[in-house]
């Protein structure tokens, strides 16, 4: 952000008997000064540096100028001007007035920090309303009563004016003057007297007795009061609405600080068509400065420009509150009006231009700035100098402040307690310890004490720099200062973590310190986290096992948190350990037992997680969706499904739990992968009842898991919708809908998915050898061999998924040519036959009674490595069953059993078609009682 150059124009009467030399205008690029020939009268007087308060320049970036206390005399003075009632100021300060104040102002306030009111953007259209919502409504408004014995005035009613001369026929001279003294000594017999002048007519056009009862209604907070006062004088009295009327009611609420406020004034005021005069503007502008009101002193301000008036104090806030806000671009433009406005600069101006240019970082212009205003002969001033100095702190130019800090003396100004405070947090920014501390030991023994930024600074740069000893001193005297224990287990453990040398503060941590940490939950909170989060689980639960608060909630909540910080910060052993020092209760605490479950899992350590949940469901505990859901996942991991699916039936049977769509989605899996078709229709059902909003991932599960258990019809309506709307289908579900069509014989539908999957780039072998196999089963050998062909020319070689689907296609047809072929190319390809290979073909020759080629198959396929499995034993059996060979079926059996293969139910079906088949029927019985006892 450029700098812009300015002209700016100083007050040359400033201590007129010191300053011998021609006031001249300033330019910041070259600090050259040349004087302009129209100075005169108007200009300011600026009380002397010495009686200055010394200003703490904090080095908070936060932290601003604030704009000098009001004062108020005539229609020019440095904040306001005019007239706020008849009198020549609004103050309840009587000196304020007085001709030994005239021209004289406190330069200066402490840099204080103020949070921003918030606006209410529609305080325009109800005064009472908004008054009510802040609670401003402090007195209720006194209402005049004709029937009142206050509006006697005589020795009875208890107020005494001390004028027996007053009556109904008194000037308003001599009852304005009555009026005005009660205004200054009691509120509630100025108002009482009020009411007696209204009621005798000595009001009428009375805009002085309005003022003094608008200063009162002001002190008082009764803002509706004062707005019926307002419209009282206006319509029924016939007075004429002035500035000062408003800046009555303005400076009530700049004292008050009811920014909100004073802006309804200030817009009633223009509504009204009243013209703003000087002192408006310098209690607005330091108003809205106090509550940061952005928009309100913009505003302000650009009505003051364009009604020509000047107020310095105005410009001073405007360009604070900018600088506050880091609004530096507009900070520049006020800094440009400077010259704009030929403004004639005052202490105030110059030190916010200077502290403008340090919050920007810009030190070159801010040393302009401080030049320059030697030059209009300001005297040195510690104020502007703490100022650069902790600007040139807050970018760690230690090189320029130390300089300035050396010039103080020659310039005959004494470094103050604020200058120390900077040098040391500027030191403490440089990473230079020895320099910081020896400022540090200078501050205390000028008998300055370090304020907690300071004490912050100085245990950072002691932990860093490893000064042990300083750090445990620096605590005590953090405490010494009455700094909040937490407040310092908070810095000391945010210093250490930032280096990585947590493990040091055990030994740090003692003595009154520690014992806060045992007796307050929260500290100790603090402290074991961090303990956790560096792997100190043995200190956290050395701190758990000394702690002496009682709170049991809390406790649970603290332990459940360091259990799932150990999981989180990859450490499931540490949250074993934790768990396993817990307190013991008689009701167990669900969420803890719930994440210690998804740990021991985490760890495969299945039989510790189901103890915990069979503790919980022989508890009173009631278990809640989340529970359900990590024990079924627990069991899904561990591979034991159909506990998985007990667990889905306990979880049903409690009507309150609703599944999110995570456990819907796990639930669909698991009943798909247990084959339980009825659940998988019964849940899609209840989903599309529930009006659950699906996503992608619901659509595609849905589709992948219930694909045969939903109707072809029902899944092409879904998988429609889902494209309907905008979700494209992973490879998945492209492969499932294309084994649903091509199941269905619905090939015009698995082409145009098919299509659809390789326009999206998401068509993958599995979906070549899905098309192969659906035509091979509808032997649509034409179709079957086409899209061999299509998938070797996309890039894809034949899978032995293919080859497997052909040789079926063609066995099962009786096309041994072709059949012979297709293994022919098989052999070539490089595959190597799997059980499905081989028990395609001991199919088809046990089929056609090839008992030979099956004897081959099968001393190829235990010659291979890989064995026969129960599909093989049971196409072997049917096999020899077509062939005669009725002992060697029943031999198989027991070869089964001794390689360790228990045959199901297929097995003894196709034996004992064999045996009758070969007339063996006392033998098929046999083995059909055998299947009856077993359970088959």
């Amino acid at each position: 952000m450029a700098s812009l150059k300015l002209t700016l124009y100083v007050d040359s009467l400033w201590e007129s008997k010191k300053l011998n030399c021609t006031v001249k205008a300033l330019n910041f690029s070259d600090s050259k000064c040349w004087a302009p020939s129209f100075l005169g009268g108007g200009a300011f007087v600026v009380s002397p540096f010495c009686n200055l308060k010394h200003i703490r320049v904090s080095r908070l970036e936060t932290e601003e100028l604030e704009t000098s206390e009001l004062s108020l005399d005539g229609d020019r003075v440095d904040g306001f001007g005019g007239d706020l009632g008849n009198e020549c100021f609004v103050s309840e300060r009587p000196n304020l007035g007085g001709g030994s104040q005239k021209g004289k102002f406190n330069v200066w306030k402490r840099f204080r920090r103020v949070k921003r009111v918030p606006r209410d953007p529609k305080y325009r259209s109800s005064f009472r309303e908004k008054d009510r919502n802040h609670g401003m409504e402090e007195n209720p408004m006194i209402v005049f009563d004709e029937n009142s014995d206050e509006n006697v005035i005589d020795s009875q009613n208890g107020i005494d004016f001390h004028d027996e001369n007053i009556g109904s026929d008194s000037s308003l001279d001599q009852c304005n003057a009555i009026l005005k003294q009660l205004e200054r000594g009691d509120d509630g017999k100025a108002l009482s007297f009020f009411r007696w002048m209204q009621k005798n007519g000595k009001l009428k056009q009375n805009v002085t007795a309005y003022n003094l009862i608008l200063r009162v209604l002001g002190r008082r907070g009764d803002w509706d009061g004062a707005e019926s006062m307002i419209k009282e004088m206006s319509l029924e009295s016939g007075c004429e609405l002035t500035y000062q009327v408003f800046n009555t009611l303005i400076y009530a609420c700049h004292k008050k600080g009811l920014v909100e406020l004073g802006a309804k004034w200030f817009h009633m005021m223009l509504e009204n068509g009243v013209q703003p005069n000087i002192a408006t503007f310098g209690m607005l502008m330091a108003l809205y400065q106090k509550g940061w009101n952005v928009e309100e002193a913009e505003f302000a301000f650009s009505m003051m420009r364009n009604l020509k008036i000047v107020c310095q104090s105005a410009y001073s806030s405007m360009l604070t509150i900018y600088t506050r806000m880091r609004l530096y671009d507009k900070a520049e433009e006020i800094i440009g009006f400077f010259r704009e406005d030929e403004i004639i600069l005052n202490l105030e101006n110059w030190l916010v231009l200077l502290n403008a240019y340090c919050q920007q970082g810009k030190l070159r212009e801010a040393e302009l700035v401080l030049a320059s205003m030697k030059q209009a002969g300001f005297s040195p001033n510690i104020v502007a100098y703490n100022t650069l100095i902790t600007g040139y702190g807050k970018i760690s130019n230690m090189h320029d402040a130390q300089s300035l800090f050396g010039d103080l003396k020659r310039v005959g100004v004494e470094p103050d307690e604020t200058t120390y405070r900077s040098m040391i947090e500027g030191w403490g920014r440089a990473d230079n310890y020895e320099e910081a501390r020896r400022y540090y030991v200078e501050l205390k023994r000028l008998g300055h004490k370090p304020n907690s930024s300071n004490l912050y600074t100085m245990l950072n740069l002691q932990v860093k720099h490893g000064d042990e000893k300083d750090v445990v001193r620096t605590i005590e005297e953090m405490m010494q200062t009455g700094s909040e224990k937490s407040t310092i287990l908070g810095i000391l453990l945010q210093a250490y973590e930032k280096l990585e040398l947590i493990h040091k503060v055990p030994s740090i941590l003692r003595g009154s310190l520690y014992d806060h940490v045992l007796r307050n939950q929260t500290s100790c909170s603090s402290l074991v986290m961090a303990y956790v989060k560096n792997n100190m689980i043995d200190d956290a639960l050395k701190v758990l096992g000394e702690k002496q608060w009682k709170d049991a909630l809390f406790e649970d909540n603290l332990y459940h948190l360091l259990i799932c910080s150990c999981k989180d910060f990859g450490h499931p052993e540490n949250a074993v350990k934790v768990f396993t020092c817990m307190p013991k209760s008689d009701k167990p605490n669900l969420h803890i037992i719930c994440s210690m479950i998804d740990i021991y899992s985490t760890n495969n350590d299945f039989a510790e997680a189901e103890k915990l949940y069979l503790m919980l469901k022989n508890s009173n505990v009631k278990l809640d969706m989340i529970t359900f859901s990590v024990v079924v996942r627990m069991y899904v991991k561990s591979g034991a499904l159909e506990e998985a699916c007990s667990v889905l039936d306990a979880m049903e049977k409690q009507k309150n739990i609703v599944p999110d769509t995570y456990l819907l989605r796990d639930m669909l899996r698991i009943y798909q992968r247990c084959d339980k078709k009825e659940k998988l229709a019964d849940l899609y059902y209840k989903l599309v009842k529930r009006g659950v909003i699906w996503d992608q991932e619901m659509y595609s599960c849905v589709i992948n898991c219930c694909a045969r258990a939903l109707p072809v019809d029902e899944l092409s309506r879904l998988f429609d919708e889902m494209l309907k709307h905008g979700f494209l289908p992973n490879t998945v579900t492209f492969n499932v809908m294309l084994d649903v069509y091509g199941k269905s014989r619905l090939f015009k539908r698995a082409r145009e998915v098919f299509s659809m999957a390789k326009k999206c780039g998401l068509a993958d072998v599995i979906s070549y050898n899905t098309l192969i196999a659906a035509y091979g089963r509808s032997k649509d050998f034409k179709n079957m061999s086409s899209t061999v062909k299509k998938m070797h020319f996309n890039g894809f070689s034949v899978s032995l998924e293919a080859y497997n689907c052909m040789l079926d296609a063609y066995g099962k047809e009786g096309q041994m040519e072709k059949f012979r072929n297709i293994l022919e190319r098989l052999k070539e390809s490089g595959h190597s036959s799997d059980h499905y290979t081989y028990n395609i073909m001991i199919n088809i020759y046990g089929e056609l009674g090839w008992i030979e080629e099956v004897s081959d198959v099968l001393a190829e396929l235990k010659d291979s490595g890989i064995g026969p499995d129960l599909c093989s034993y049971n196409t072997l059996i049917k096999a020899y069953g077509i062939a005669g060979m009725v002992e060697s079926a029943v031999d198989l059996v027991k070869e089964m059993r001794k390689n360790g293969i228990e045959p199901d139910r297929i097995t003894y079906t196709n034996l004992i078609n064999a045996l009758r088949k070969n007339d063996k029927f006392l033998e098929a019985v046999k083995w059909s009682l055998w299947m009856k006892q077993i359970g088959l």
